[in-house]
């Protein structure tokens, strides 16, 4: 009998237990730390320990041991690490501001076009060439004194000049009601020996003072000398304000009959002229080697400064730089002498870019053994200088290659230092001249 077949019982399949979310992230670092220890790191769960720390910044452990090896304390050798840093950033910065000025100025320069090219200069005198705007008319209207009349006679056989005050008209207000109190000072320079004044008007913009005043003076004085008429306002508890001034230049006056004329007032000079004696230089430039020579000849009619009515002058020359002290040099002294001859050349080196920028000052001192040396005189030339000075610096640049000697008066150091300011530092780039 064949056995019996088993019923076959059909189990349903078992569910699969979803694995919690750690053991995937197991699976998934097993194998990555098994590389790392491959590789020879060990990996812990602990946190790092100093020996850790040695082991993985091999560096700053070779930093401390040559800090150790420093005889300073730490804070001594950090604060020279933090000295040293900011010096080296400030250089730089300083370089990065040089730098930057330098490019701006070259702009200005290109805006303003104010460059002298000598190519074009025909050999004739142009001092608007050198200060632009000098050939042209003023800037603005200038203020608007008033006038004065006056009168000039001179009695040849009593040598003696006689000036007449008359009057004046529309003088500038100087009080706060708007009006003045005028009087009018007169004398003669450079003698100036003798001072007069007129009687004061009060209250008044057209004051009548017919008044004379006479001077005694010689022909041969009269043709060296001025008469100055200025006209204050009289104030009885504060200063006296100068309202303007005339300047006569009495040899130029024509002597056959009295003068009489009108005459607008100027703004008063801000320093006496005095009689200081004049100089006698050349100057030669030549651009294309860069080279300005100057040659010191003669002065004369210098003033005395020794107590026997002599002198021991000697002549510096100096030359500025953006109204900075550059370089100077200076002639050997004469001996008891008001006019002494020199005929000594100096040269300079200066470029094209720099020649415009150059002032050129010539002083005249009293060479003294025991004490001081004395200034008796001072004059500069540059582009913004005036008058004949101006002019010999035009002729000089319109006619290269060739020396153009002037004479020239001296004026006061004090009138000359309020007009041209001197700084005593050297220009950066006669240093430094990789700026």
């Amino acid at each position: 009998m064949a056995p019996k077949a088993l019923p076959v019982i059909a189990h349903p399949p078992k569910a699969r237990r979803a694995l919690p979310v750690t053991a995937h992230v197991a699976r998934m670092v097993l194998p990555v730390t098994a590389y790392i220890a491959q590789i020879g790191l060990v990996v812990t769960d602990q946190p790092p320990t100093a020996s850790t720390n040695t082991t993985l910044k091999p560096a700053a452990g070779f930093v401390n041991g040559i800090l150790d090896k420093i005889p300073l304390p730490r804070w001594a050798i950090y604060t020279i690490f933090v000295a040293g840093a900011l010096l080296i950033l400030l250089c730089c910065l300083c370089i990065c501001v040089k730098c930057c000025c330098k490019g701006s100025k070259k702009k200005k320069k290109k805006n303003k076009n104010k460059q002298i090219n000598l190519n074009d200069l025909n050999g004739k005198t142009n001092t608007a060439l050198v200060q632009p705007g000098a050939a042209g008319g003023g800037y603005g209207a200038t203020k608007q004194r008033g006038r004065l009349l006056y009168s000039l006679e001179y009695n040849a056989a009593k040598s003696m000049l006689s000036v007449g005050i008359k009057q004046a008209d529309g003088l500038m207000a100087m009080d706060l009601g708007g009006s003045s109190d005028p009087y009018v000072k007169v004398y003669t320079c450079p003698d100036k020996s003798k001072t007069f004044e007129t009687k004061v008007l009060m209250s008044t913009l057209n004051p009548v003072f017919n008044e004379n005043f006479n001077f005694p003076i010689q022909k041969s004085s009269l043709l060296k000398s001025r008469v100055v008429m200025q006209i204050f306002d009289f104030n009885r508890f504060s200063k006296h304000h100068i309202i303007g001034e005339l300047r006569v230049v009495l040899g130029s006056v024509d002597w056959n009959h009295v003068i009489e004329e009108w005459q607008d007032l100027a703004e008063p000079a801000k320093f006496e002229e005095e009689n200081l004696g004049e100089i006698c230089f050349s100057l030669r430039y030549v651009p294309t080697t860069s080279k300005l020579t100057v040659v010191v000849l003669e002065a004369k009619n210098l003033k005395s400064m020794d107590i026997g009515g002599s002198s021991d002058p000697y002549v510096k020359v100096q030359l500025a730089l953006d109204h900075r002290k550059w370089r100077k040099r200076k002639t050997s002294a004469k001996k008891k002498t008001l006019n002494p001859y020199y005929n000594e050349s100096f040269t300079f080196n200066v470029s094209f870019d720099q020649i415009q920028r150059v002032h050129l000052v010539f002083s005249v001192w009293d060479h003294d053994t025991v004490s001081r040396n004395d200034a008796m005189g001072k004059i500069f030339l540059g582009c913004d200088a005036a008058g004949n000075q101006l002019r010999h610096w035009a002729d000089m640049l319109s006619s290269p290659r060739r020396p153009v000697a002037q004479w020239h008066h001296l004026l006061s150091s004090e009138q000359v230092n309020s007009t041209l300011t001197l700084k005593r530092r050297i220009p950066l780039q006669s240093r430094m001249p990789f700026l």
